[in-house]
This record gives structure tokens, sequence and C-alpha cells, in this order.
């Protein structure tokens, strides 16, 4: 069940609230006006609250994320996602939106909400979209993972998605988490570009067909032609260690691509960005 964290939590109250909190906590200065207060001890609550986050469970049960980084923040913002909050270091300029709270931090504080070495100055906590598939499907090429753990993979897979065109990406219910802080470093702001769901694939893929799709999976003993596509095609790519479920095999067209070394097969975000030019290209509605 998707809930917004309230009293104590990240942003203080529930989100029909919002309006009446300050969207910085101030202190008096002594030569005049008000300046933010610094949080400094990660044991402060509203940090801890965010910090839970770091956590898939937390993620899921809250519906809210983490994202690090000037650059995604900007790109969430710009996308129309709901920021709850930002944690901001302080000295660091940065604008949130109306609509958030602002909290100023120090580097160690900052840090501790943080995954990646380097954390760049500001940290915000957004509202995740809901993952349940469209009850129609948006025509085009829609990309399905299917299994694929690895969280740089799934980011990579999703900015490659991006850059192709994709009308969305569905993701099984084995996927690494699509808004986990690894999965949007390496997916760039793709994550906001682009519609993303989750769920059972075999019926999903037969909804995808009844619907007018071809279903074309990556497949190491499939033929190197590729079938004649439709202006909308399923692409699904396999696990890093199994491939395509057989399950999910049988509903589709296997196609291998070409490969003229001894490499047997190539890490799943290479052969996803691969297999997304080949077939962008082959699609009728493609120049």
């Amino acid at each position: 069940m998707r809930r917004l964290l309230s009293s104590p939590g990240i942003n203080g109250h529930a989100r029909q609230n919002n309006a009446n909190i300050p969207h910085r906590t101030l202190q008096h200065h002594p030569r005049g006006g008000f300046a933010p207060v610094i949080i400094e001890s990660r044991a402060n609550e509203r940090v801890k609250e965010a910090r839970k986050l770091l956590q898939r469970k937390e993620r899921k049960e809250s519906g809210l994320h983490l994202i690090e980084g000037e650059k995604l923040v900007r790109e969430a913002i710009f996308s129309g996602a709901h920021v709850v909050s930002c944690f901001l270091e302080e000295g660091y300029a940065f604008s949130p939106p109306e609509s958030a709270i602002a909290y100023t931090v120090t580097r160690p504080v900052l840090e501790s909400l943080c995954e990646s070495q380097t954390p760049q100055g500001v940290v915000a906590v957004v509202e995740t979209p809901l993952l349940v598939p469209p009850a129609v499907y948006p025509s085009g090429l829609v990309v399905v993972l299917d299994g694929v753990q690895d969280p740089g993979n799934v980011g990579t897979i999703l900015r490659s998605a991006d850059a192709f065109g994709a009308a969305g990406v569905l993701l099984s219910p084995s996927c690494a988490d699509p808004y986990s802080p690894k999965t949007l470093r390496a997916a760039m702001g793709s994550t906001y570009h682009l519609p993303v769901w989750q769920g059972a694939l075999a019926p999903e893929i037969a909804r995808l067909k009844q619907s007018g799709f071809v279903a074309l999976c990556g497949d190491l003993h499939g033929s190197e032609t590729l079938p004649a596509l439709a202006s909308s095609v399923a692409l699904v790519i396999g696990s890093e260690g199994s491939g395509v479920s057989a399950e999910v095999r049988a509903l589709c067209e296997g196609f291998r691509l070409t490969m003229r070394g001894r490499a047997e097969s190539l890490n799943a975000s290479v052969a996803a960005g691969v297999l997304l030019y080949v077939v962008s290209e082959a699609m009728p509605h493609q120049s």
C-alpha cells in the first residue's frame, strides 16, 4: 500500500498540509533576520526517515524514493514528479520546487543519505509513480525485462530505451528496483522520461500480442534474421545468468545477434542496446 510518511516524518505532515509548513526551518540570527537551522546529526528524525528509503521494502511501502545529485533532481522536477522534500548541503546553491520542504544539512549528514561516494549537494525525496501496467499499452516499442537483477543493468537499459524512443519499459517482479539509487544513477534521468511498469510477464505479453504487438526476445538459439515487424514491438531482454524464462520465450519469436568472436553472449545491458538499435531501425515507422 502506498502511503506518504506523516509526522514525525520526511515532510512533517501529510501531503495535503504541506502548504502550511515553512519551506525551511528558520532561527533568528543574532545580527537580525533569519537563517536556516542546519541539521548536524544523522540521528535527526527527518534524516532517519529519509535514510530508510535506501531500503527497497521501505520504498515499496511508502511510495517514495531518494534521488541523489542536482541533475537527477532537476530531471524529476522537469518531468512533473512530486518532490516531497530536499536535503541541501550547507552552502550549496539550489532552489527546490515550491511544493518541497528544504532542510539544510552538513556534509556528513548528506553522505548518510547517499550510496554514492561523492554526493553532489542535494538529495530529494520524491513520490514514486504507480508501476501498474496500463489498461492499453501505447503503440511503438515496448521494452520488457525478464529477471534483470543488476541495478546498473536495469538503469542502463532504461537509458537506452529512452534513447531509441521506446514507448515504455515493463519489468518482471524479479527485476532490480527501477527506483533504487543505483538504478537511477545508471539511468541518468531516463527513468523520468518514459513510463515504467511492473507485472507478471506472461499475461502482459499475451495482452500485448492481442493488441497487435510482435513479441521478440533475445535468444542464443534463435534466428539471426528478424521476423517481419509490425509498428508495435515488445522486445524482451532476459536475465544476466539465465536469459529469457521458458514461459516467456514460448510467447516470443527468438532472435540472436551475429557475433564474430569467441564470446558466447553479451552483458544484458550491452545486448539490450544493440537489440534496441537493430529492432528500432527495422520497425516500419522508423526511417
